[in-house]
């Protein structure tokens, strides 16, 4: 299921008040009558005009602004080739078999020295993968 599957629908809250003729807001209150809920109250944040129900509400219409779309969205920037990508992400010291993982650091096995996961070096060894490797 995606996300938009659980969101709560959106209510629109701006309106016109027919009573103080404010552009103001659509306070809504939860009616109880002891502990179960049997309504909500409808009413302008402005003067407290109440409204019978959710259909006599004037709600302020929603302007349409044309705006920009996914169509005017530029397409990413490509600064490096996909041969060069391909060169420096399978040399990167986290896919080195001298890179070890401490909590706190990063090192280098054979240099001794402290690393990040995305440096490279000229002394590159690949990893073995365990798993193609019998036992």
């Amino acid at each position: 299921m995606e996300k938009a599957d659980h969101k709560t629908p959106v209510r629109p809250i701006e309106i016109l008040c027919p009573a103080c003729g404010q552009d103001t807001l659509l306070k809504r209150e939860k009616v109880y009558e002891g502990f179960k809920h049997t309504g909500t109250k409808l009413s302008c944040a402005a003067c407290g005009h109440v409204f019978p129900d959710e259909a006599k509400v004037p709600f302020k219409a929603k302007k349409i602004v044309p705006g920009f779309g996914r169509q005017d969205v530029p397409p990413p920037p490509k600064v490096f080739d996909e041969r060069e990508v391909l060169e420096t992400v399978s040399r990167l010291c986290r896919h080195c078999a001298h890179y070890v993982v401490n909590p706190f650091l990063q090192r280098c096995g054979r240099s001794n020295r402290e690393v990040e996961a995305t440096d490279t070096c000229n002394q590159f060894a690949p990893k073995t993968n365990p798993a193609s490797q019998d036992s």
